[in-house]
């Protein structure tokens, strides 16, 4: 990792503006973050490793049901961080649009920030990455895992530290783990209120070398069907874990 005792991150999104629609039919009635893992809510194990690594400006987007979601986790002040809520009112603005109207209502400060998806559940340490710095013509630093089963082929490769879509020879390519360092830089030239996604202009950065990526070998799974909900909750179950630092 890129380190700097200067410059900390200070800031950090949750994405949880999804509908969930493989979780159904708990997602029904429940926003996908607020699906139980472990006793608590998915998303409040983010807020709570963010906290633990002095992360404590959160924004959080939301869209499908996002009145339950604001009403259940409020400003924050239970978990010891101050939530900045971005509503999408109509239909999600995928990833970097969700993104982009953040930054463009200063929920977002412009200056790099750590992006989460909420329905991931993770044993990592957030504070791994408090420190890290994006270099000047650096987009993003992405997190990667090995392969799970339900995403054989992988998502990017790593070529001398920078990320690529295409693997070079017998290199492996990994799956991404939602879990990121971001630029705004990233969201130039997107339209306000126009729908975009991430993987589009992370491809593009890839292209002229401003991505760059590690592996992690913590715990990690996504939670996006019922029988990952089960097998996250009988992981957690099994080592008695309460925290993503005690797992």
């Amino acid at each position: 990792m890129s380190m700097s005792s200067t410059s900390k991150i200070t800031q950090a999104m949750i994405l949880a503006a999804g509908k969930g629609t493989r979780l159904r039919p708990l997602t029904l009635e429940t926003p996908k973050p607020l699906v139980e893992v472990g006793g608590q809510p998915l998303i409040v194990w983010h807020i709570k490793a963010l906290h633990a690594a002095g992360i404590t400006d959160i924004t959080i987007n939301a869209s499908w049901l996002a009145d339950k979601l604001m009403d259940t986790l409020g400003d924050g002040s239970q978990y010891g961080v101050n939530l900045h809520w971005s509503v999408e009112e109509d239909e999600p603005l995928e990833t970097a649009g969700g993104i982009f109207q953040a930054l463009q209502a200063g929920q977002l400060r412009d200056e790099p920030f750590i992006l989460v998806n909420s329905d991931i559940w993770t044993t990592f340490d957030f504070g791994q990455l408090r420190n890290y710095a994006l270099s000047a013509d650096q987009q993003a630093h992405l997190l990667l895992i090995d392969n799970p089963e339900h995403n054989n082929g992988g998502d990017f490769a790593i070529n001398n530290g920078l990320a690529s879509e295409q693997a070079i020879g017998d290199a492996d390519k990994y799956t991404f783990a939602g879990i990121s360092v971001i630029s705004p830089r990233l969201m130039d030239g997107l339209v306000s209120g126009q729908p975009a996604a991430l993987g589009p202009l992370l491809r593009q950065a890839m292209i002229k070398f401003q991505i760059t990526a590690e592996v992690i070998t913590d715990n990690w799974i996504d939670v996006g069907t019922p029988e990952r909900l089960t097998q996250v909750n009988e992981f957690i179950d099994s080592k008695g874990a309460d925290n993503h630092l005690g797992a």
